[in-house]
């Protein structure tokens, strides 16, 4: 007797594995920490499971859409600049990755309204302006660079409202940090993808001003996030001994900013990719040291 072999659990599996490339999980789980720490900084304490869990998800889950549709959007230049990509590869379908986008964006909001009305205004502005910016504006150059930063920034905003202090001071200034990492890495991270980008017939500052003009500007603006870092401390916000994540983000960008300099595409995307991740670390040690009451 002979036994039929099935491969419809290996191609779920490798389905599954696409969207969840599709994903880049620790983009939104940066917007993500970046949630827990506005927060943090808002109350000057933890936020309530609850709150800090629907705060976590619903950001992750929006930030995560947001790039799914990205991808989306962006299958001509992907077959460019990153063919191994899931939709240029052809590991996902489309309207997989639409309805995929879809789904994680209705769980998120759903998940904003769940805590106030103000965060389920936040969650439908950052929708808004992921749509728009890969919908008309990635090709825009720095207007779209802008929109990605402003709405990095407002993680922290979101962060705040989610217990009712949108606004506090050092929620708005790390908001400004976040800001200006990202816009810096946006900018990098179009010089890398000058040859797929100038096919599509994007402006971005590399395109019109050159490569080496644009990665010596996002170098600028990394090494303005270090001088800036230092003032929550000239201020007395925070106690010396933080100090230390504060200097891990520092040693992060200064180093993965210098070597930047004179990489070549893909090194480049590698110390871009160091850049947040090292932020990322630099503010979940924060929260660590809180949470373990330093």
């Amino acid at each position: 007797m002979r036994f039929r072999v099935h491969h419809s659990c290996p191609f779920n599996l490798y389905k599954i594995k696409g969207l969840l490339t599709l994903i880049r999980l620790e983009l939104p789980f940066s917007a993500g920490v970046c949630v827990v720490m506005g927060q943090l900084l808002a109350l000057g304490q933890f936020a309530s499971i609850p709150v800090t869990v629907f705060g976590f998800l619903s950001v992750f889950l929006i930030s995560a859409s947001i790039l799914v549709m990205n991808d989306y959007f962006d299958v001509e230049t992907d077959k460019i600049n990153a063919p191994h990509r899931p939709i240029p590869s052809n590991l996902v379908t489309p309207n997989e990755a639409l309805f995929f986008s879809l789904i994680l964006l209705l769980i998120g909001i759903a998940l904003s309204y769940f805590i106030s009305i103000a965060t389920f205004i936040i969650s439908i502005i950052l929708a808004l302006i992921g749509f728009l910016y890969n919908r008309f504006f990635k090709k825009s150059g720095l207007p779209g660079n802008l929109m990605v930063s402003f709405s990095v920034g407002m993680t922290f905003i979101y962060g705040g409202a989610t217990v009712g202090i949108s606004f506090h001071k050092m929620v708005l200034f790390f908001g400004l940090i976040a800001a200006l990492i990202d816009l810096g890495e946006e900018i990098a991270a179009d010089a890398m993808d000058v040859k797929g980008d100038e096919i599509i017939g994007s402006k971005s500052f590399a395109i019109i001003y050159g490569r080496t003009a644009a990665i010596k500007l996002s170098v600028i603006i990394f090494f303005l996030v270090v001088i800036l870092s230092i003032i929550p401390f000239l201020l007395n916000w925070f106690q010396t001994i933080y100090l230390m994540p504060i200097g891990i983000m520092d040693i992060s960008i200064v180093y993965s900013a210098l070597r930047l300099l004179n990489s070549r595409n893909e090194e480049g995307r590698k110390f871009i990719r160091w850049i947040y991740l090292g932020a990322t670390f630099g503010i979940f040690i924060f929260i660590v040291m809180r949470l373990v009451g330093i």
